[in-house]
């Protein structure tokens, strides 16, 4: 079983519901985070870049190395649906 990363910023969702955002109609989102979309719509208008620059120091904050931290979401955001590029 794999677990469910916000594909806005990479959060776990985890279990339940509770770290969801929700969509328009007031379902629970099945891609992103309460912190970056709410009711349909994302919270932030931003790029990649801004998004990982709010992120790592939060990162860092849990006690990831911050480069370390940078590398790896420069890794994986371009992987994820809201910045996926076809």
């Amino acid at each position: 079983m794999s677990e469910a990363y916000c594909q806005s910023c990479g959060m776990p969702l985890g279990e339940g519901g509770a770290m969801r955002g929700s969509e328009a109609d007031g379902s629970p989102s099945r891609n992103y985070c309460k912190y970056c979309y709410e009711k349909g719509r994302f919270l932030a208008d931003c790029t990649m870049e801004e998004m990982i620059d709010f992120c790592v120091p939060l990162m860092a904050q849990s006690g990831m190395d911050a480069g370390q931290a940078r590398r790896q979401m420069e890794a994986v955001f371009p992987q994820l649906k809201r910045w996926k590029r076809d």
